[in-house]
């Protein structure tokens, strides 16, 4: 009886949309994803980044598979060779006016538009495309499969993270530092025990009563 032999998954090629983009004739890529959808508090923030191709940059992948470290060290190095970067931030009372999913669409859509460099297509994690009007492609989980959108994905993460740790010297009582305003035991004990601070997200569930 022959013995199955373990078979290994290959490994995802990150750069595989961009190279089909590249072989078709463009070059001005940009990845754009958001952070912060789930949380009860602060903003959700979203990162586009045009890459330069091939990207050098080695350990790009979904930000939420990464240490503190890993983030800060490569979002230094996005940020030195990317081509364009912009940044789009909904506030948390925009959130509970016009929901959390549009929020997050606005929020990609003003990174985008906020680059300096005007893409020629855009990758976009997530289900739903952008309403702007530059040719675009969603990708579900795309932070996993395309390298310029983890690439935003990290530059988001890192700057709503040092976001919510400076919101945390205006809101002592909240450990934001810490959870960055998810929904962990600890900050559902800290909104139990003090109330709603005034840039929680009135509208989500661990929040209103």
């Amino acid at each position: 009886m022959k013995k199955r032999g373990n078979k290994t998954k290959s490994p995802i090629d990150t750069s595989l949309y961009e190279k089909r983009l590249i072989e078709n004739g463009t070059r001005l890529i940009a990845g754009v994803d958001e952070v912060g959808r789930g949380s009860l508090a602060g903003p959700v923030l979203a990162a586009a980044v045009i890459l330069a191709h091939p990207c050098n940059i080695d350990g790009i992948t979904d930000s939420k598979k990464l240490s503190k470290n890993e983030r800060e060290r490569l979002a230094e190095e996005i940020s030195k060779v990317a081509v364009s970067i912009g940044f789009g931030i909904v506030d948390h009372s925009s959130i509970d006016r016009i929901n959390i999913l549009n929020a997050a669409l606005n929020a990609m859509s003003e990174a985008v538009l906020n680059l300096a460099t005007v893409p020629e297509f855009v990758l976009v994690d997530g289900n739903y495309t952008l309403p702007i009007d530059i040719p675009q492609l969603a990708i579900p989980h795309g932070d996993s499969l395309s390298i310029s959108i983890a690439a935003a994905s990290i530059l988001a993460k890192v700057k709503r993270d040092k976001m919510m740790e400076e919101l945390e010297l205006e809101y002592p009582q909240f450990s934001f530092s810490s959870h960055k305003g998810y929904g962990t035991k600890q900050h559902l004990a800290e909104i139990a025990k003090y109330g709603p601070s005034k840039i929680h997200r009135m509208t989500f569930r661990g929040v209103c009563k």
